[in-house]
C-alpha cells in the first residue's frame, strides 16, 4: 500500500497537472508504489506567502489522526470529520481553494497514503486490482480528494457551525451530486438540501440525486436568491479568521472547530425553501422507486 511520503517540507506548495502526471503512475493508482518525493517538491512552487496557516505539518499531523482514527472503518465515514477540520486548518480564502495546484499538491505530495486508502476501490471479483481515478489526485473540486472536502465544508457551513457540512458528507451522493452545481453557492439553497435530510424527507442516493436534479431544474425559472435572500458576507470575520491562524491550537479532534464569524444565514429563508424543495421533491420520480412499488 501506497506510504506516507518520506521527504515532507515545512511549507505547503503548488504543482500543475501537467508537473503531476509524470509522477501519476498506475503502480500509485492501484497503491502498490510510494510518490518520489523529494523529486515532487523540486518542481512544486511555493504556496505565496509565509504565514502559519501554510505549515505543512498542520495538514499532515490531522491527516495522520484521520488514518488512525478511522483505521478499519469504511473510507467514507473520514469525509465528515475531516471535511470542517481540513477547512478550519489551511485557512483559505475562495480565491486561493480555486487554485487546483494546491490541491494535487497536497494529494500527490503531502498526503498520497491517504488517497489511496479512502478512494482504492476493492479489488474486482476475478482478483484484479481495483484503480483510483486519477481525478482524485487532479480532478476538478467536487472530485479531487482534498478539494471535495473543503469546498463542502465552507458551502454547507453556516457562518462558523460546520455541522450542516458534517451532515452534507455524510451521504456521498450529496457531495457527487450538489457540489458541482451552481446553485449550491446560494447558501440558503444548501442549508435547505441539508434540512431534507435532517427531517428524513430524503435519505437514499437515489433520492439524493432526485431532489438535486429537480432544485437544479427549477433554478432555471425560479431565482431562489429572490425568494430567499441570504445576509451578506463579511469580509473582516474572514480575514480576522485567518489571521487567527498565527496562534490557533490544532484543529480539535473531538469537537467540532468554529469557522469564519459570518452571519448564519437567515432562518426563515433556509425554511422557505425547504419546504419548497419538498414539494419539489413530492413531485418527482425517483429511479427506481416505481418498480420496487410494483
Amino acid at each position: 500500500m501506497t506510504s506516507r511520503p518520506e521527504h515532507l517540507p515545512d511549507r505547503l506548495a503548488l504543482i500543475s497537472d501537467a508537473q503531476a502526471a509524470e509522477y501519476i503512475s498506475t503502480g500509485l493508482l492501484e497503491g502498490r508504489e510510494d510518490v518520489p518525493s523529494i523529486a515532487i517538491n523540486k518542481v512544486a512552487e511555493p504556496f505565496p506567502g509565509d504565514d502559519a496557516r501554510l505549515a505543512l505539518h498542520r495538514v499532515r499531523d490531522l491527516i495522520d489522526d484521520a488514518l488512525t482514527t478511522f483505521q478499519g472503518q469504511r473510507p467514507t465515514a473520514a469525509d465528515s470529520w475531516l471535511a470542517p477540520r481540513l477547512h478550519e486548518t489551511l485557512r483559505l480564502t475562495r480565491r486561493e481553494a480555486a487554485d487546483k495546484e494546491l490541491w494535487t499538491y497536497l494529494a500527490l505530495g503531502v498526503a498520497p497514503d491517504y488517497v489511496v486508502w479512502r478512494h482504492l476501490p476493492e479489488p474486482k471479483a476475478d482478483g484484479t486490482r481495483g484503480r483510483i481515478a486519477r481525478d482524485r489526485f487532479v480532478g476538478s473540486h467536487f472530485k479531487q480528494a482534498f478539494a471535495r472536502l473543503w469546498w463542502t465544508a465552507e458551502l454547507f457551513r453556516n457562518g462558523p457551525d460546520y455541522r450542516p457540512a458534517v451532515l452534507a458528507c455524510s451521504n456521498q451522493d450529496m457531495l457527487n451530486s450538489a457540489l458541482r452545481l451552481d446553485v449550491i453557492d446560494h447558501r440558503p439553497t444548501a442549508l435547505a438540501l441539508v434540512r431534507l435530510i435532517e427531517r428524513g424527507v430524503v435519505s437514499t442516493g437515489r433520492e439524493v440525486n432526485a431532489l438535486t436534479t429537480a432544485v437544479n431544474t427549477a433554478a432555471a425559472t425560479l431565482m431562489y436568491d429572490v425568494i430567499a435572500p441570504d445576509n451578506a458576507r463579511e469580509d473582516e470575520s474572514l480575514r480576522d479568521w485567518i489571521a487567527g491562524a498565527e496562534s490557533a491550537r490544532p484543529s480539535p479532534r473531538g469537537t467540532l472547530p468554529d469557522g469564519p464569524e459570518d452571519e448564519a444565514a437567515p432562518e426563515d429563508a433556509v425554511e422557505r425553501l425547504a419546504d419548497h424543495f419538498a414539494m419539489l421533491f413530492a413531485d418527482t420520480q425517483v429511479r427506481g422507486q416505481r418498480d420496487s412499488a410494483e
